[in-house]
């Protein structure tokens, strides 16, 4: 009990060191890879963070030159008729606006518009005077105008023009007036009180509210989506002072600076009626009433982007001209507008693959670009676009981030890594078991040959000294002599066994098979072990058909006897207080043409859990303290090695009572 203590609190200190050894290189190791794949995870992220940047200048550039291309155009472009070359050659055009259908770099464009401070829109679409053709034929001109008033019934749900005759408080005109002159300073001072309609006031006030946010749109707020930031967060704990700078900016959400145009002035040509000449290039009509052309100078502030109660976008600016204000703007359709200048962009960028582009202005998300709504993910990047598009907020969504072949490279050395450390702490913890096994039988052994070693020669010595004396009497000399020779005969199996384990053990020896026939293995075999049997108060019993004894082995006969040998001391020493002392010697016929020799005792038999380690090298199944039968532990391994080198193999079983041993071998 002590000895098994003892080997158990060995073993676990052996699993204690190990474990802290394995731990002790893995969490650093484990570290080591972490930090590497989150690197390399970060690198890709911020390379696809360059690539969201980079999409997003190309947006914000296509739009600036959009914005700016319009900002050049003149006051009197949203006129149908517009002067050409020189003011004293009196001509007059088309203005390019007037084109039908609609030619624009514009997305989505329904049609410019210009509304004065009546609240009366005009459109470059239809002449002033639908009297006059100007080479339109009725149904292109039809066309026309149901066109403005689209835009018309567009605006005017939004309050921006009059679509009936103007009706207005004059109270309350007078004190919006009053805020609108304000802040617009001495050119809106010198529009009259009673010229000021809830058109040009709508203008004005969605010009000064655009910040405040309109109702929530059907894909939600973005201030609902529950983005995350891990990527963020590792990138603060990556102790790389440029890469910690550079994702730090990524995330600020401010607007791209650009050069945009600011408030300018110009000079205009107007063309009245009186006398005039066409231009026959743009093959129009000459017109029934003259014209006559007069010049002005106008104030024409920066175009200003808003978006209306109905979903258009409306891009409008200011223009001062002989003391009235005129609004000039274009009305867009929201979806065509964000398809083609900021999703379809995206779509046919690699982006695409892994993140989503989420469009929003004031708040409320106009569209997914990839058709899926869903409010959870991670930022990858987000930002506003420059002025007058300062409302348009971009969100770039991962939804798959790929690590590239590094990343994968990273997770293989990993798992390789953490399986050669697995493996190396198994394989070392299994070294270790069996040098504390080795150590321990090797204990044992040691203890128990000098066990056997000691107690027959004492007993010999003995014995010897009075045969040498003549202190022996005549009638006990016989007795004398045959424990003598039992006792050396015992010493010489000891030591016969532990000569062959050695020279098993070193591979220097092996079975010198030989064709043999059952009957004579059999002789040979009982011939040798009887007198061992009886000398023990043994009696040895034979049983082998007729039909078994003709057939033949081919074994190694000296190992063989050695083998039986070693059963059958095995036989009589753990059945010594049995009631029934008799050892079997049996043979028969098994299945796939094998022979079984079978020693069996009568004893107590064996317990189940040592069945599983009696043919182990030097165990025992008593404590080599306080045993009570001899034996050094090699026997039994001895036989199972010697029986497996002459291709057979040894089992054992209980029986009711005892046990059996059972030799299979090979029939010749």
């Amino acid at each position: 009990m002590l000895k098994n203590s003892l080997k158990t609190l060995t073993q676990k200190k052996l699993r204690r060191w190990l474990l802290l050894f394995f731990f002790t290189l893995l969490i650093p190791t484990g570290l080591l890879v972490q930090q590497s794949y989150s690197r390399l995870k970060w690198e890709t992220f911020h390379q696809h963070q360059q690539m969201a940047q980079g999409l997003t200048n190309r947006i914000d550039n296509r739009l600036i030159e959009l914005i700016n291309k319009e900002d050049e155009r003149s006051f009197a472009d949203y006129a149908f008729l517009n002067v050409a070359g020189d003011i004293k050659a009196n001509f007059i055009q088309r203005s390019p606006l007037s084109n039908y259908p609609l030619s624009s770099d514009v997305p989505g464009l329904l049609g410019y518009f210009q509304v004065n401070d009546s609240g009366d829109l005009q459109t470059p679409l239809v002449p002033e005077e639908f009297s006059e053709r100007y080479g339109i034929n009725a149904q292109e001109l039809s066309e026309r105008v149901a066109l403005k008033d689209k835009i018309t019934s567009i605006l005017a749900a939004n309050k921006l023009v009059n679509d009936t005759a103007p009706t207005f408080d004059a109270n309350i005109m007078a004190d919006e007036v009053a805020e609108i002159a304000s802040d617009s300073g001495s050119a809106l001072q010198s529009i009259q009180t009673e010229q000021k309609y809830q058109p040009q006031i709508a203008f004005e006030k969605l010009s000064r509210e655009r910040q405040a946010p309109i109702s929530k749109s059907k894909l939600g707020r973005v201030e609902d989506l529950q983005l995350e930031q891990a990527f963020k967060d590792e990138t603060e704990a990556l102790d790389i002072k440029t890469s910690k700078k550079q994702a730090s900016r990524a995330f600020k959400e401010a607007p791209v600076q650009k050069q945009v145009a600011s408030a300018r002035s110009e000079q205009i040509a107007l063309p009245e009626v009186e006398n005039a000449a066409v231009s026959d290039e743009l093959s129009i009509a000459t017109p029934q009433k003259q014209l006559r052309i007069r010049t002005f100078e106008s104030e024409i502030d920066p175009f200003e982007f808003s978006q209306l109660d109905s979903g258009h976008f409306v891009l409008f600016r200011k223009v001062w001209l002989n003391g009235q204000r005129y609004v000039q703007g274009l009305l867009i359709e929201e979806q065509a507008f964000v398809d083609s200048l900021i999703s379809n962009p995206f779509r046919s960028s690699a982006l695409s693959r892994m993140s989503d582009l989420l469009t929003a202005y004031q708040g409320n998300i106009l569209s997914s670009a990839s058709n899926t709504m869903n409010n959870s993910g991670e930022q990858l990047y987000s930002t506003r676009l420059s002025a007058p598009f300062s409302e348009l907020q971009l969100i770039y969504r991962i939804r798959q981030l790929p690590v590239g072949a590094g990343g994968q490279v990273v997770l293989w050395l990993g798992f390789i890594l953490g399986f050669v450390l697995l493996g190396g702490f198994y394989l070392m913890y299994r070294l270790g078991i069996r040098q504390i096994k080795l150590t321990n039988q090797q204990q044992d052994f040691v203890s128990a040959v000098s066990h056997e070693l000691k107690t027959p020669l004492t007993s010999i010595r003995m014995y010897g000294e009075l045969l040498r004396e003549g202190w022996a009497p005549e009638e006990k000399k016989r007795q004398y002599y045959d424990f003598i020779f039992d006792e050396s005969e015992r010493l010489s199996r000891l030591i016969n066994n532990v000569l062959q384990l050695a020279r098993m053990t070193r591979n220097s020896q092996q079975a010198e098979l030989v064709e043999r026939d059952v009957a004579d293995i059999m002789r040979e075999l009982t011939s040798k072990v009887s007198s061992q049997v009886e000398r023990s108060g043994f009696k040895l019993s034979l049983d082998c058909g007729a039909s078994v004894k003709q057939q033949s082995l081919r074994v190694d006969m000296d190992w063989l006897t050695q083998v039986i040998i070693n059963l059958v001391d095995n036989a009589v020493k753990f059945s010594a207080n049995s009631t029934r002392k008799e050892v079997v010697l049996s043979c028969y016929e098994v299945k796939n043409k094998r022979i079984a020799i079978t020693v069996r005792d009568f004893g107590q038999g064996i317990d189940r859990e040592q069945m599983k380690h009696i043919f182990e090298l030097f165990y025992r199944s008593e404590n080599e303290l306080t045993r009570e039968t001899t034996g050094t532990g090699i026997g039994l391994s001895l036989v199972k090695q010697m029986v497996t080198n002459m291709q057979g193999n040894v089992s054992v079983e209980n029986k009711e009572p005892g046990a059996a041993f059972t030799i299979n071998l090979p029939v010749a």
